[in-house]
């Protein structure tokens, strides 16, 4: 999941000061999870907002807010509430966020949160990052365990030198990733893999912009004819 945290208060604060009326939109899924676009925020900002002397015109909670073409057959009923807001809050991550921009061209969006990494929700409101979207997978060959995100130092072959007593020499709280790999490799029967060498990580398939589709519709072939 997408993990969020609400921008701090003066800055946010900042961005709603242009403004004197809003239309919200939150997200039932990351977001909710991370209670930065839950019903209960949304509440909460409604609140705030009018408390401050803005006007709120409506507040909606999409499925899925960076699905685009869902959020906009969603949205459609709410268009003159949409229209008479001078700008949209998105309490959302950034990509539920620019789906709201690309949606409403000639319209402020102002998000509410700050995007922070794709991770799991391990206790209630609580995360840890797991992936680092390289955009070229190699857990196979770790046990199911990210060396990019899990090691400070990226390392694709480890452990470094640094490690003492399976802890990580940028802090003591660290557990070695690649003392965790081993651990894991060994249990699943799969030690066999420390010997193979994982070579350098092409980054030009995490550099972007980019665009993936997943499958291709019988229009897009017909398109492409």
């Amino acid at each position: 999941m997408i993990i969020t945290k609400q921008k701090e208060k003066d800055k946010l604060q900042k961005c709603l000061d242009k403004y004197n009326s809003f239309y919200l939109v939150g997200c039932s899924e990351c977001a909710s999870l991370c209670g930065t676009g839950s019903e209960e925020a949304l509440k909460k900002m409604e609140e705030e907002l009018k408390a401050s002397g803005k006007t709120v015109t409506g507040v909606f909670m999409p499925k899925t807010a960076c699905q685009t073409l869902g959020t906009k057959v969603e949205l459609k009923k709410e268009k003159d509430k949409i229209e008479s807001a001078e700008a949209i809050v998105a309490m959302s991550c950034g990509a539920g966020t620019q789906t709201a921009v690309e949606l409403y061209p000639n319209k402020p969006v102002v998000p509410s949160n700050d995007t922070m990494f794709l991770g799991n929700m391990t206790r209630f409101q609580m995360f840890d990052e797991r992936c680092s979207m390289c955009g070229e997978c190699v857990i196979d060959q770790t046990g199911g365990i990210c060396p990019v995100t899990n090691c400070p130092k990226g390392l694709l072959n480890g452990p470094c030198g640094g490690m003492k007593d399976g802890k990580c020499e940028v802090s003591a709280e660290i557990n070695c990733a690649w003392v965790r790999i081993y651990e894991r490799q060994k249990n699943i029967g799969e030690l066999s893999q420390m010997e193979e060498i994982i070579p350098a990580k092409d980054w030009s398939k995490k550099q972007g912009p980019h665009s993936y589709v997943a499958k291709e519709t019988k229009k897009d072939k017909e398109t492409k004819k």
